[in-house]
C-alpha cells in the first residue's frame, strides 16, 4: 500500500510535527507532500523520509516568509501529483486537505483544527493588522473560506485531535469527524521518583497574545506564590515591562529540563482556549494537576476535582479563584499517582491504534 502525507509545512518541531512522526511510526514507507520545509529544523524521522515541497517552496524567501503565499497555497496543493497512492492522509491545520486525490484512494484528513484565522479567530488575526491589511486579508479570508469548505467534500473520513475541533468541523464543514487525541510522550514525562518538593505554579506555552500569559501573571500579581513562565514568542518584552517580583521569566528551556519543571510544580496554569492541547496531558503525566479554562481541548484531558480544576471566565480574577480553591482542597483531592495514570491513557500506542482503526474503515469504504 502506497501513502502519502499532506503537511501543510514543516519548519519546526511542535505538536503537528509530533504527530507526523507518529503517522510515520504506523506508515514507515510513506512519502512527505509539504508546501515548504526546513530539514535543519526537523527530527532524523521526518528528514528519513522522501519530501516533496509544492511550488510554494520555489518562491522568494519562502522558507521564512511561507504564511505571505497563503494566497497561493490552494492552487499548489491541487498541483501535487498523487497518482498512485492508495491512503492519502492530509494533516490539517494550515491548508493541507485541498489536495486532488486519484480515484480509488481514500483521504483521511486528521484536523488539528479548521484555520483558525479564517474561521473563528479571524477578527482578533484582523485587528492586529493595519487598514490596507484588513482590507487585503478580508478578501483573501473570504476567497480561503469558500475554498476550505467545498474541498471538505475532497475528505472520506474526518479525524479531529479533540471533541471541540470535531464541533468546529461540523459547524463550519458540516461534516462529522472522529476523535483522536493526539499523542503524548509518555516516557519523557512521569513521576519523579522520589518525588520532589513542589514549590511554585508554572506556565508553559508560546508567547503570544491568544495563549493569555498576560492573564496569568496579572493574577499572581501582589501574591505571595510563585510563578515560573516557560516559552519565548511575540508577547515576551510586552510583559516583561511590568513583571511582578514574584513572577520569573525563563523563556525556552531545553527539551530535558521540562520534566523536571512540571514535577516540582504545585499546579499548571492554563488559560488558552485550545483546540487540544499538550501541555496538560505532559504535565499530568508527571503527575501535577492542571488549572485550566474551561472551553475548549482541555475540556478532553483534565478531569474536573479529579486531576484539576477549570475556571469559567479568562480573567485574573478566575484564575486567581481557582489558585483558592485547588490549595483549600489539594491535600484531600489530587493524587499525583492517580493523574499520571488518568494521563497514560494519551500514549503513542493508543494513537497509532485509533488512527489506524479509522483508516482501515476509510480505505474499505472506498474499495466496495
Amino acid at each position: 500500500m502506497k501513502v502519502a502525507i499532506i503537511h501543510y509545512w514543516l519548519v519546526g518541531m511542535r505538536g503537528g510535527e509530533r504527530v507526523l512522526e507518529e503517522l510515520l511510526h504506523l506508515y514507515p514507507d510513506a512519502d512527505i507532500f509539504t508546501h515548504v520545509a526546513d530539514p535543519a529544523r526537523l527530527s532524523d524521522l521526518i528528514n528519513g523520509r522522501p519530501i516533496t515541497e509544492s511550488f510554494i517552496a520555489r518562491l522568494p524567501g519562502a522558507r521564512k516568509h511561507y504564511q505571505k503565499y497563503l494566497a497561493l497555497m490552494p492552487r499548489a496543493l491541487e498541483e501535487l501529483d498523487l497518482t498512485g497512492y492508495d491512503l492519502v492522509i492530509s494533516s490539517e491545520s494550515g491548508p493541507a486537505k485541498g489536495v486532488i486525490v486519484p480515484p480509488g484512494a481514500a483521504h483521511v484528513c486528521y484536523t488539528h483544527t479548521p484555520m483558525r484565522y479564517i474561521w473563528d479567530h479571524y477578527g482578533a488575526y484582523s485587528r492586529q493588522l493595519g487598514r490596507i491589511g484588513r482590507m487585503y486579508f478580508s478578501h483573501l479570508a473570504h476567497r480561503l473560506r469558500i475554498w476550505d469548505v467545498s474541498t471538505a467534500a475532497r475528505v472520506d473520513r474526518f479525524v479531529a485531535n479533540s471533541n471541540f475541533v470535531a464541533s468546529r468541523i461540523q459547524r463550519y464543514y458540516n461534516r462529522g469527524a472522529d476523535v483522536v487525541h493526539p499523542p503524548v510522550d509518555l516516557d519523557a514525562y512521569q513521576l519523579a521518583q522520589p518525588p520532589r518538593t513542589r514549590e511554585h505554579y508554572l506556565f508553559v506555552s508560546e508567547l503570544v497574545p491568544y495563549k493569555r500569559a498576560d492573564l496569568v501573571i496579572e493574577a499572581f500579581r501582589g501574591q505571595d506564590r510563585k510563578l515560573l513562565v516557560v516559552g519565548d514568542g511575540s508577547h515576551w518584552a510586552e510583559l516583561e515591562k511590568t513583571l511582578p517580583p514574584n513572577v520569573t521569566l525563563l523563556g525556552r528551556v531545553p527539551f530535558e529540563d521540562l520534566p523536571g519543571l512540571y514535577q516540582s510544580a504545585q499546579a499548571l496554569v492554563f488559560p488558552a482556549e485550545e483546540d487540544f492541547g499538550i501541555v496538560p496531558v505532559e504535565a499530568m503525566a508527571c503527575g501535577t494537576p492542571v488549572l485550566a479554562y474551561g472551553r475548549g481541548g482541555a475540556r478532553d484531558s483534565v478531569l474536573d476535582a479529579r486531576t484539576g480544576l477549570f475556571f469559567d471566565s479568562q480573567t485574573p480574577e478566575a484564575i486567581r479563584d481557582a489558585v483558592s480553591r485547588f490549595e483549600a482542597s489539594e491535600a484531600g483531592t489530587f493524587d499525583p499517582e492517580d493523574i499520571a495514570a488518568h494521563a497514560a491513557g494519551f500514549g503513542a500506542d493508543r494513537f497509532r491504534r485509533e488512527f489506524a482503526e479509522v483508516a482501515d474503515q476509510a480505505l474499505a469504504a472506498v474499495r466496495r
